[in-house]
């Protein structure tokens, strides 16, 4: 046994000893000295440059990579990987971004060098980095570009004879090699850097203003604000602004700062015209959405659940919506419906578990051809087919898979069509569950 023992304890000797000549090559494989010098001098640093760098390496065994990083404190901002191929002179750029606000101050340039054995050297210099201050910048339209002046420190104007709206975005000059174009647009709610899509400027009065923006505040002006019953409208986006308001059936809802809202296309379904900016809600009491969509000219109401667009409840209460072709509002071919989602009617909830949608031969709805539905929700889902809607209409028909059209669908029997003009009201009850709708077509 003790002979069994001596020979365990020699191998396991020659084990351990080649375990640690291991780990001595391995530690081998961090070997060198690997060493950067800068060979450039950071001074005058714009945020938004191209910031160049020089740097001379070497080492004694093969290089790999240079990681070049800009800090501002201790955050990352932006970083780069150079190969490195042997010793030398390496030049690069990179990018200092723009921000909004942040003060002038020193910015950290860091270079980190790597040999194939893994072992590194770093080497990190203070960049002193101001924001530019641009002689001018550039407004520029759909159709024009404008000079904006250097009013102040950051400050910029443009000064013309301008529509009441002027959609437009504004850019940098590049002043010299470094210099990079830094653009502001439109993005969530609020100007930001980046984006060219237009900045919804705007003005209460047509004729001569200044359009202005502040390239550390990024602040501009003029905006126009829109009220409905004393409220402030959110901007949705350019053409859209909404409102979600509780209201009562025959409540009064006044709008201020609409341009020519007297000539608005009204929905008849949600809104009754009392004056010029007045109306009154059609539906029954509920919480409702309001989007003033100033490229359609019309008030686009939605029903509402809570703080989310209403879908078809269990009970019959809620909305129905539609989507398909050959419909829309104010007009079939200037906003028609198809099958984008996206943009799903609502119908108007009339009370009794009833839900309206009022549409005019050639205008809302094509006359002669139409396929579209009628869905539990602004998107896809519930859905109605032709074992939950039915129809006694002797024009329009509900589709069952067979007769021309999928189940649910609806179409218009052949060779029959819609009066040019006529206005007609589709109706779906619901009184009677969700799963037995009976749609009704009349012509008013």
């Amino acid at each position: 046994m003790k002979r069994h023992n001596y020979l365990f304890l020699i191998l396991f000797s020659i084990i351990f000893l080649a375990a640690c000549n291991d780990e001595e090559i391995n530690n081998n494989d961090f070997a060198g000295n690997p060493v950067i010098k800068s060979e450039t001098q950071f001074t005058g640093v714009r945020l938004g440059d191209s910031l160049a760098f020089t740097v001379e390496v070497s080492d004694e065994f093969p290089l790999s990579t240079l990681q070049v990083s800009l800090y501002f404190g201790d955050s990352k901002v932006a970083g780069k990987t150079v190969r490195i191929k042997e010793n030398g002179k390496y030049s690069g750029k990179i990018y200092v971004p723009y921000f909004a606000d942040i003060p002038d101050g020193t910015a950290t340039l860091e270079f980190i060098l790597q040999n194939t054995r893994l072992a590194t050297a770093k080497q990190s210099y203070d960049v002193p980095v101001r924001r530019p201050d641009y002689p001018y910048l550039i407004l520029v339209t759909k159709n024009a570009i404008y000079p904006m002046a250097r009013k102040g420190l950051y400050q910029y104007a443009a000064t013309e004879l301008f529509p009441l709206e002027l959609p437009a975005y504004i850019k940098t000059p590049v002043t010299d090699a470094a210099g990079n174009e830094i653009v502001f647009g439109w993005e969530n709610g609020k100007i930001t850097h980046g984006s060219t899509e237009y900045i919804p400027f705007a003005s209460v009065q047509g004729g001569k203003y200044s359009i202005t923006f502040n390239t550390k505040t990024y602040e501009a002006s003029p905006f126009v604000s829109y009220l409905c019953n004393n409220t402030e409208m959110s901007r949705v986006n350019n053409d859209n602004f909404a409102i979600d308001l509780d209201l009562t059936q025959g409540q009064e809802i006044v709008f201020e700062g609409l341009n020519d809202i007297a000539n608005w296309w009204v929905d008849s379904d949600f809104l009754t015209r009392v004056s010029d900016n007045t109306f009154k809600l059609v539906p029954i009491d509920g919480k409702y959405r309001i989007t003033a969509d100033l490229s359609m000219l019309y008030f686009r109401v939605e029903a509402m659940l809570g703080s989310d667009l209403a879908t078809l409840q269990e009970d019959g209460t809620g909305a129905i919506w539609i989507i398909g072709d050959n419909i829309g509002k104010p007009s079939y071919l200037s906003n028609h419906v198809g099958w984008n989602t996206d943009k799903a009617l609502c119908m108007s909830p009339i009370g009794g578990k009833k839900y309206q949608f009022t549409v005019v031969g050639g205008v809302s709805i094509n006359k002669g051809d139409i396929n579209f539905k009628f869905f539990h929700q602004k998107g896809w889902g519930g859905e109605f087919s032709n074992l939950s809607l039915t129809t006694s209409s002797d024009i329009i028909f509900v589709g069952d898979g067979t007769n021309g059209r999928d189940p649910g669908n609806l179409g218009i029997i052949t060779p029959l069509e819609l009066d040019e003009n006529a206005t007609y009201v589709f109706i779906v009850d619901v009184s009677g569950g969700i799963n037995n709708a009976v749609l009704t077509v009349t012509k008013q």
